[in-house]
């Protein structure tokens, strides 16, 4: 089984008082539409970690928590739950950690992506994943990681091989060591659109991205 892990539990400090997952996006919030992209790509068990202002989160969440989805082709059921990650305050790292903990060792491989991305289309992510499952039967350390115009993005795609190597990181950014690491394990895919880079860190980056 596939698992995607989406990081929700960030403290959002620099788009001031308003927490920025919670924002409007059409008739949506920023994560609902990140989600809604994420479930409509057909991947796998999504696994979505909250931990700044929970409540509220889970909330927005309560429609998303095991909901059972119709599977495509020969695929299985999707299923969605949400984690609480209790020491997010501690950087991102323990949230990919929390996500990675509740993870069962049939994975085949994890996708690590940011909430605060609502303009990456479905077929982005299916992109990812597909290459992901080709490039795994040759390498069963694969890495995949988007770039467009030779930028790196989000999100990442890691064999379950690395399970033990995320669950020991004391580096509390990501998961950038073991990219570093083992970096003849990274293959790059160019993507169609420069959506990969888009996150929003402040507002100004959110009113931008309402524009595109």
């Amino acid at each position: 089984m596939f698992h995607i892990i989406l990081l929700a539990a960030g403290l959002s400090r620099r788009m001031g008082a308003d927490n920025k997952l919670l924002l409007p996006w059409g008739n949506k919030t920023v994560l609902e539409t990140t989600i809604d992209n994420i479930l409509a790509a057909q991947m796998g068990h999504l696994h979505i970690v909250v931990g700044h202002e929970a409540k509220h989160i889970k909330n927005v969440l309560k429609n998303y928590s095991n909901r059972q989805l119709l599977p495509p082709l020969s695929l299985p059921c999707r299923q969605t739950d949400i984690i609480t990650n209790l020491a997010y305050e501690q950087g991102m790292t323990t949230s990919i950690q929390a996500g990675i903990t509740n993870i069962d060792d049939k994975a085949t491989g994890y996708m690590i992506c940011l909430s605060d991305m609502p303009l990456i289309a479905p077929s982005e992510y299916r992109l990812l994943f597909e290459h992901f499952l080709e490039i795994s039967k040759k390498d069963k350390k694969a890495i995949i990681r988007p770039i467009f115009n030779h930028q790196k993005g989000n999100p990442t795609i890691f064999s379950a091989f690395y399970k033990k190597d995320i669950l020991h990181l004391t580096y509390t950014e990501g998961c950038k060591p073991i990219v570093q690491k083992y970096a003849k394990h990274v293959y790059e895919v160019q993507m169609p659109t420069e959506s990969i880079l888009k996150d929003m860190d402040n507002r100004e980056d959110y009113e931008r991205l309402l524009k595109s």
